[in-house]
């Protein structure tokens, strides 16, 4: 039973971590505000840059959506440890009973759900300027899956940089290059989705953003530990 209470603890702790990160987010707006106007410009500039050809955009529409996923995400993630860094409660939340990987897991449920609120939003205007319908339970679910993965590892990166001196250029520059398998495969499998291609066509995309999340969710959770006790 105490294996059970165990468990129990553990997971209130991550609900408990997860739910201050997004209330404290609703009450600032801090992150998604900032975030998506960056998102939002990336995507307005990208439609004024490639005015003209409708085929070229079908073939460049994936990538941009990604360019504007994955860096609204450094932007995020950036201040994932950030607000306890400078209230001082990394330390205190270090000293709390709970086990370290809670905090790993809470926070990146909190960042998590973040990120989906900024690409739920991000995806229509995307739709919008580019006349690419993007409502596809195809797309979707790349999105939703490499966003996983993407979130899982860059906790643990944003956990690094956050005691780095020039912490807004470190995680980019660690993270960007680990991430970019999950990227590239999601911007794959976007594009055949895209352009009305089905489910078989993106297995091997599909299988890559998968074992990657599978990595990327259990290492993280193993070297959280050692990585906030620096």
């Amino acid at each position: 039973m105490h294996h059970g209470g165990e468990t129990v603890k553990f997971w209130s702790c991550v609900r408990a971590i997860a739910w201050k990160d997004i209330l404290s987010e609703l009450r600032t707006r801090e992150i998604i505000s900032s975030v998506l106007v960056f998102a939002v410009l990336v995507l307005v500039i990208f439609n004024f840059a490639f005015d003209l050809n409708p085929d070229l955009i079908a073939q460049i529409a994936p990538g941009i959506l990604w360019v504007a996923f994955a860096f609204s995400g450094v932007l995020a993630l950036n201040r994932t440890f950030i607000p306890e860094k400078e209230d001082n409660c990394l330390e205190g939340l270090m000293a709390c009973p709970v086990a370290r990987e809670a905090i790993y897991v809470g926070k990146a449920i909190g960042s998590l759900f973040f990120m989906l609120l900024i690409e739920a939003i991000i995806l229509p205007v995307f739709a919008l300027l580019f006349n690419i319908a993007v409502l596809q339970p195809e797309l979707i679910a790349v999105t939703l899956l490499a966003t996983i993965g993407f979130v899982a590892v860059g906790t643990i990166f944003s956990a690094l940089a956050v005691n780095t001196r020039a912490r807004e250029m470190v995680l980019p520059i660690l993270f960007l290059p680990v991430v970019s398998p999950i990227i590239i495969a999601a911007v794959k499998a976007s594009s055949i989705s895209l352009a009305g291609q089905s489910w078989g066509d993106m297995t091997i995309w599909l299988a890559i953003i998968i074992a990657f999340d599978i990595i990327y969710l259990t290492v993280p959770v193993l070297v959280f530990p050692f990585v906030v006790e620096e």
